[in-house]
């Protein structure tokens, strides 16, 4: 017997209409509620779509790093990181873009869905500088929807909690995991002594 989900109507029998609130608090723009979370975000997960599939990926930096170019328009500066560009390479083939908003201590999130570009105009890239480091490219994110999202998976989670955060070396290291995704053939006991020096000499 077949227990898939297959058709909206199936979905509509299980879950029924969405209540009045969460019809109203979509909206196309930021208005002044939402720009605050903007403000106050340090960190946001990026989903794209490409040629070769999706891409989540963690953006963070210092709260305010998004900047609100207009109500309708979020500039997200593409710092350094591993050169992978997954989502930049999708921005590229598919402009549809969806954000995440986590503010750390606050259990409501934002959410953003829109259509993404890739930016080099030396004004805009002036503007996310730091300590004389400009970011390589910016994305630039024109809404379509946007709205908050309850605390519910917040306080499922825990995400917050003191209690429930996780000891580092209770979970592979990152040397340890990439001597086995080597097979063996690399250096991890240097690459985690070395490892916050590094990443502190490579946010910018």
């Amino acid at each position: 017997m077949n227990h898939d989900v297959n058709s909206v109507e199936q979905l509509a029998a299980i879950y029924g209409e969405p209540g009045e609130r969460a019809i109203w608090k979509e909206l196309t723009y930021l208005n002044e509620d939402y720009q605050a979370f903007v403000r106050a975000c340090p960190f946001v997960a990026l989903a794209s779509v490409g040629d070769e599939g999706t891409d989540c990926s963690p953006k963070g930096d210092a709260a305010g790093f998004i900047q609100i170019l207009d109500e309708r328009t979020l500039a997200i500066p593409d710092r350094p990181g591993n050169n992978r560009i997954d989502n930049l390479r999708n921005i590229i083939a598919d402009p549809r873009v969806s954000l995440l908003f986590l503010i750390p201590g606050i259990g409501e999130t934002l959410r953003v869905n829109g259509r993404a570009r890739i930016s080099v105009d030396p004004d805009l890239l002036a503007r996310f500088e730091v300590s004389g480091k400009l970011p390589k490219t910016v994305i630039v994110v024109s809404i379509d929807r946007v709205y908050f999202h309850c605390a519910k998976a917040i306080v499922r989670s825990r995400l917050w909690d003191q209690e429930t955060q996780i000891p580092r070396d209770r979970l592979p290291s990152t040397g340890e995991m990439h001597k086995r995704l080597s097979g063996g053939h690399f250096d991890a006991q240097t690459y985690d002594r070395d490892l916050q020096k590094n990443t502190v000499a490579g946010l910018y």
